[in-house]
């Protein structure tokens, strides 16, 4: 099966990335946890927009925000999982042009197991037999344009469920969804 995997938010832990960079240029004390909505950067930051935000997350000690981040548990064994069971992984992720390069490296450097990566905000483009994401505009779009696909929604404070998809709370129940639908 071709399996449509979004990277921040499921694969990469965006959320503490930009917290523990965050902190130690600004003093602060935020966390992962701290964020509960899919908009929370600009209300727990100083920043007074995302254009703002993303202007800083550029040039974080050499390289963009996306080089730095690292990986949720069980998300690179579990890829590597469903790669030996004979499915292939679709990266599907959306990144400003000035990122490209650090999520090219960022997926080598982290082993991650794909021959295919589509860096796009039109992720219902790619077909995919199952997707897998985090972000509320994405699980929606991609159930809308792809109602015969199963669309599976990494359940995140940040998000909720949308009728008709998937919901998974871990890469196990991901790989169980995976098999199940085999």
């Amino acid at each position: 099966m071709r399996l449509g995997i979004d990277l921040d938010g499921v694969v990469a832990n965006f959320g503490a990335g930009w917290t523990d960079f965050y902190n130690k240029e600004f003093g602060t004390s935020l966390t992962e946890h701290d964020i509960d909505t899919w908009d929370a950067i600009v209300p727990l930051t100083h920043f007074v927009s995302m254009r703002e935000f993303w202007q800083w997350a550029r040039d974080l000690d050499g390289s963009s925000l996306f080089r730095h981040l690292d990986t949720y548990p069980d998300a690179v064994e579990s890829l590597w999982g469903l790669v030996r069971d004979r499915h292939d992984i679709v990266i599907l992720t959306t990144k400003p042009p000035w990122a490209i390069h650090d999520t090219y490296a960022w997926l080598s450097d982290n082993k991650i197991p794909t021959r295919e990566v589509h860096i796009t905000d039109t992720k219902y483009e790619i077909e995919c037999d199952i997707y897998l994401d985090d972000a509320p505009h994405h699980v929606y779009n991609i159930h809308r344009k792809r109602p015969d696909r199963v669309m599976t929604r990494f359940a995140r404070p940040w998000n909720h469920a949308v009728p008709g998809t998937e919901t998974i709370h871990n890469w196990q129940e991901f790989l169980l969804l995976v098999e199940r639908y085999s």
